[in-house]
């Protein structure tokens, strides 16, 4: 009972406080439309695949031991990729105004298990830096693997495109709306149980009955002034009639 009666005060005060919701909610909406759209930098993601690969002549196959090799090297590509022997390289070619190691930060190298693919992931602000990027660092890594571990293994099997990486992964204008107006709700419902907290005025006899913790036993309604006319009338109508059945 007590829970019931919690609910119905918590949906009071709701409907109470309903202005105040709406208020915050558009409020919340617009701050987060600002946010998103005029505060936010985007960032844009280009990437390029590359295959790991043992070279092999017109009479070789694969088995499962070399290709299983190969799945091993990509995981020390991944850090050959993104070290200075690489991305100092490609910092010099393309003139970057960064360090290999803040370089490094915007670059990750992700592969599927058990997958002899690997994919340059590149991150930026500036979608063509981020396309030419990833490309640069393919082929740069291409380039410079056989020197490093003395075999020929590395093929691009797709370059980044500038086209693909036009539309920013982030940030995500309505996912950011929709924590605004989240956090907006509920404020609004928390600071309308503070004022209703600190509300002493009594509007109805439930305010006086919470207050006082007494049953209340009778209600006088409250008249208006043209009820109070109506009222008045009504002894006048009854002398009248009065006075006419006492001539007949």
């Amino acid at each position: 009972m007590a829970e019931t009666m919690d609910l119905k005060h918590f949906f009071k005060v709701i409907k109470k406080r309903l202005w105040l919701l709406i208020l915050f909610t558009i409020l919340a909406a617009t701050a987060g439309s600002i946010v998103s759209f005029f505060m936010l930098t985007p960032v844009y993601e280009a990437r390029t695949q590359i295959l790991v690969n043992q070279a092999k002549s017109e009479k070789q196959f694969y088995n499962s031991t070399e290709i299983q090799t190969n799945v091993q090297l990509i995981q020390t590509y991944n850090d050959i990729i993104k070290s200075p022997a690489i991305l100092s390289e490609v910092t010099k070619q393309l003139k970057l105004k960064v360090t290999p190691k803040e370089l490094s930060n915007q670059i990750q190298v992700t592969n599927s298990e058990n997958s002899q693919v690997a994919h340059i992931v590149v991150q930026g602000t500036n979608a063509r830096m981020a396309v030419e990027i990833a490309n640069k660092t393919a082929s740069v890594f291409k380039k410079e693997i056989p020197k490093i571990m003395n075999v020929d293994n590395v093929s691009i099997l797709a370059k980044a495109e500038l086209e693909e990486s036009l539309n920013p992964i982030k940030p995500d204008p309505f996912l950011n709306i929709g924590i605004f107006i989240v956090a907006g709700l509920v404020i609004a419902v928390g600071f309308s149980f503070l004022l209703e907290y600190f509300d002493n005025n009594i509007r109805d006899e439930q305010d006086i009955e919470n207050i006082l913790e007494v049953p209340i036993i009778a209600v006088i309604p409250i008249i208006d002034e043209e009820e109070l006319r109506g009222l008045s009338t009504i002894p006048r109508s009854i002398g009248t009639f009065k006075e006419e059945t006492d001539g007949v």
